[in-house]
């Protein structure tokens, strides 16, 4: 171990480096004793200065190794929309899931991956792809927008997801997403004045591995820089090869057939 450095030892070095006393050489109350106290104190904000730089050093480490230069991954910023395109972070579909015996009936609400709309075409006017796997039953937004009243447990709505995802149903593993592939966006001729404006789609349907033809009604708003699409049609579950979900020997089940919303923001 070193031998500790004697205040007088330190003062002829600050003195030999600095060409000054140290500040306790100054004070008219000059001992050893209290050179040995200003030396400690002395030490004692070194520590903390050091301490200090370290941390600023540390810190200018982890804020170079997350710089651009650095090879640090931001997350990327979100590709802007060309006309068309369908903004899926608001878009939503809803299911209204009607009820048979002592059934309940349900609001289903999902995303879309993806979509693209060309409004007024009449060929190749688009694709709508559905995320099966988002599906969530009797969320309070999804009961509200087909129409039901009052809210489903948390228990509850994890025993009909599990039933609805399941294999019994919509098999999402197999079957994860559902297309609609539109022919044709036409306007629909009104002969009333002053009506407002409906567009009518047409194409195919594919869900659960079957394709089927659908025409789809729809209203166009425009709004804050989007055209806002809300339509509905009608399937039969069966059409698609779904055979609707029954229990206690058919005394609890839902309906054969399914009324789906879309709600699409399109870019202008």
């Amino acid at each position: 171990m070193q031998p500790a450095i004697r205040p007088a030892e330190l003062s002829y070095l600050l003195r030999r480096e600095f060409g000054k006393r140290p500040p306790w050489e100054n004070h008219r109350s000059y001992s050893p004793r209290s050179a040995n106290m200003s030396t400690n104190r002395s030490v004692l904000i070194a520590l903390v200065l050091a301490a200090l730089l370290s941390g600023f050093a540390l810190l200018g480490k982890r804020l170079q190794a997350q710089s651009p230069e650095s090879g640090y991954s931001a997350p990327a910023p979100r590709a802007p929309l060309a006309p068309g395109d369908i903004d899926t972070t608001i878009s939503r579909a809803y299911v209204h899931v009607d009820k048979t015996g002592f059934g309940h009936e349900h609001g289903v609400e999902s995303l879309l991956k993806s979509g693209h709309l060309l409004l007024g075409a009449n060929q190749n006017a688009g694709e709508l792809v559905f995320d099966m796997t988002s599906f969530k039953a009797d969320t309070d937004e999804a009961r509200r927008y087909v129409g039901l009243e009052g809210s489903s447990d948390a228990g509850t709505r994890q025993q009909v997801n599990d039933n609805m995802l399941g294999p019994e149903v919509l098999d999402v593993k197999q079957y994860p997403t559902a297309v609609f592939k539109v022919t044709s966006i036409q306007p629909i001729r009104s002969h009333r004045p002053n009506a407002p404006q409906q567009l009518q789609l047409d194409g195919d349907f594919t869900l659960h591995g079957t394709t089927n033809k659908i025409t789809v009604i729809a209203s166009p708003i425009n709004a804050n820089g989007y055209t806002r699409l809300v339509g509905s049609f009608s399937i039969l579950q069966s059409d698609y090869g779904i055979k609707p979900f029954r229990k206690a020997l058919g005394a609890v089940g839902v309906a054969d057939r399914l009324t789906i919303w879309g709600d699409l923001w399109i870019a202008r």
